[in-house]
């Protein structure tokens, strides 16, 4: 087949990433060049977001974007918001491939195909997921610092807020044996650090028939040395107590940074969303974590403006960031989405007193991590860290517990994993000195 080219434009989660570099390296295979989004291609490849409103706003924007780009392209759209809106997304003039949350890996052939027999009306190729299997896909190209595996997918909370239960379906695992094969092949190619992701990390296994989880998977990760180091995805708090860190432990390649999809700090807001946990279970799978990894960091999404979030609802909230201490916290504005309960509640939160909230929950959970940063350069300990960026002769890099860290140096060290002296910290980054 003929070489063309494609772009792709990801919305939304480190899953929707990885899934897209798949896909990526499919279209290559079959004679693709990847150029850039902007750029003029014979084919664009949209992965949706649906979380919020405004996702589904960007996703038609850049879907638009690619058709003003090239009219006479092959326009593809997967993900969450084509899994839910298949019929929205297929009225948008020139789109050509409407494809949700499965056989994404059955885009690159179709695309491939569309371009030397292009069909006039959009072919959609969605379907239900409640008997899907977790679908095959692998990326083998290292990145320089860090790569995404993908093992799980699907969520079976049914928070009353939320629309990613419907848009990718029941709890599915990637089969060990291949996690462990695409850990080892990146980690053989380069990669110092690898992330594990799905959409509930934590439910890893559960759909498993023999006893197997996250923490079987990370012990046997770590007694056959398969990388440098490990990184977990969004977390449920509830998922990870006693029996959870009684297997990770012990483990050398667990980095201990732990991001918890927190949602909220009032309890009377989290029964509303019906989560599966309150803020002193929270607190308490904290301290566990703490205990068994002393310098620990923690980082959440927090939601404010939850139909009926009163006054003492948000200061429940503020005062949980100050309890929990975390690194850094993704503040958003709950956003009404069609089909989920929440959008039918009353007492919904006017968007003057969200954007006010957001403001304030800002500068608290600034101010928390601007105290924890200030102690971590106090107790001057080395910092492990994997150098990504720089401007000039100051690198970027991120430590093993994901803090934000710069220092000068006049070579080559992207990729480098490297120790630094803190010496101070600025705007929720610690600048210190590369030890010889």
């Amino acid at each position: 087949m003929r070489s063309f080219k494609f772009a792709t434009y990801t919305l939304g989660c480190k899953v929707s990433q990885y899934e897209s570099e798949a896909l990526a390296e499919a279209l290559v295979a079959l004679g693709g060049v990847e150029v850039a989004f902007g750029d003029v291609a014979d084919a664009y490849v949209i992965n949706t977001c649906t979380v919020t409103a405004e996702s589904d706003a960007k996703s038609r924007k850049y879907i638009r974007r690619a058709l003003r780009k090239n009219p006479d392209a092959i326009v593809a759209v997967m993900g969450c918001y084509s899994q839910r809106a298949p019929e929205e997304v297929a009225k948008i003039d020139g789109v050509s491939i409407v494809c949700g949350t499965a056989d994404k890996m059955k885009l690159a052939p179709m695309i491939a195909k569309l371009l030397s027999e292009k069909e006039s009306a959009p072919i959609i190729m969605t379907k239900p997921l409640d008997d899907e299997g977790f679908e095959p896909m692998c990326v083998t190209k290292p990145g320089r610092t860090r790569a995404y595996v993908k093992i799980e997918d699907g969520c079976e909370c049914r928070c009353t807020y939320c629309a990613i239960a419907d848009a990718r379906g029941p709890v599915r695992s990637k089969p060990v044996a291949e996690v462990i094969s695409e850990v080892e092949a990146l980690s053989k190619n380069g990669t110092r650090e690898v992330v594990l992701t799905g959409i509930e990390t934590g439910s890893y296994g559960a759909d498993f028939e023999e006893k197997y989880d996250l923490g079987d998977l990370i012990f046997e990760l770590d007694k056959r040395s398969s990388c440098e180091r490990i990184r977990l995805g969004s977390l449920a708090p509830e998922l990870i107590g006693e029996r959870f860190i009684a297997k990770v432990r012990d483990t050398k390649i667990l980095a201990p940074h732990f991001h918890l999809s927190m949602q909220s700090g009032s309890d009377d807001v989290l029964r509303r969303m019906k989560r599966r946990y309150n803020t002193e279970m929270a607190l308490r799978n904290m301290g566990i974590i703490r205990g068994a990894f002393p310098n620990a960091t923690f980082t959440t999404d927090l939601m404010v403006g939850f139909p009926g979030e009163s006054d003492a609802d948000f200061e429940n909230t503020l005062d949980f960031v100050r309890r929990a201490r975390f690194l850094d916290c993704h503040v958003f504005a709950y956003s009404r989405r069609a089909g989920t309960p929440a959008a039918g509640y009353e007492n919904q939160v006017p968007e003057d007193v969200k954007r006010k909230r957001s403001e304030i929950l800002i500068a608290e959970k600034n101010k928390v991590r601007d105290q924890l940063l200030e102690e971590i350069c106090s107790r001057g300990e080395l910092l492990p860290c994997v150098f990504e960026t720089r401007e000039g002769s100051l690198w970027t890099a991120h430590s093993d517990t994901f803090v934000e860290v710069c220092a000068e140096c006049e070579f080559d060290i992207s990729g480098s994993l490297l120790m630094v002296k803190p010496s101070y910290a600025k705007d929720g980054v610690i600048y210190g000195i590369i030890e010889k």
